[in-house]
């Protein structure tokens, strides 16, 4: 059995996969996956897992470059995310630029990712693009 946090078969083999620059996506419940992008539901019920689980267990194995979210976002949900991956970098010593652009940009470059995560979060615009870093 692993050793590390992240106990999901199919995240642990997306996250072995990822390339440099590669993205896959956070999803909340209600975003529109484009076709032939892989989806990988955790959702069980609203709010379980949460956006920020997912996240936090994706941070315990995965370097990223760079984070992409909505415009659209509120303020305490964005401020969130900009804490959450300050506490990233710290982690990992590697730098996360962070973009905002508009949901419907995202919705459309989400159609280049390796894997759309489905969580079970139900908060508006709670999505965001992770590009995928190297560890050297």
């Amino acid at each position: 059995m692993k050793r590390t946090q992240l106990l999901n078969r199919h995240l642990s083999q997306l996250v072995a996969s990822l390339g440099h620059l590669d993205e896959i996506v956070v999803a909340d419940a209600g975003l529109p996956v484009p076709a032939g992008v892989e989806v990988i539901d955790l959702a069980v019920t609203p709010g379980i897992p949460g956006f920020f689980d997912v996240l936090e267990a994706l941070s315990r194995e995965l370097i990223i470059e760079q984070a992409v979210f909505a415009d659209e976002t509120s303020p305490e949900l964005g401020t969130e995310i900009e804490v959450r991956l300050a506490h990233w970098e710290a982690d990992t010593g590697k730098p996360i630029a962070q973009l905002k652009i508009s949901h419907d940009d995202l919705k459309s470059r989400s159609a280049n990712a390796r894997a759309v995560i489905r969580t079970g979060e139900c908060t508006p615009y709670a999505n965001v693009i992770l590009v995928s870093g190297v560890p050297f």
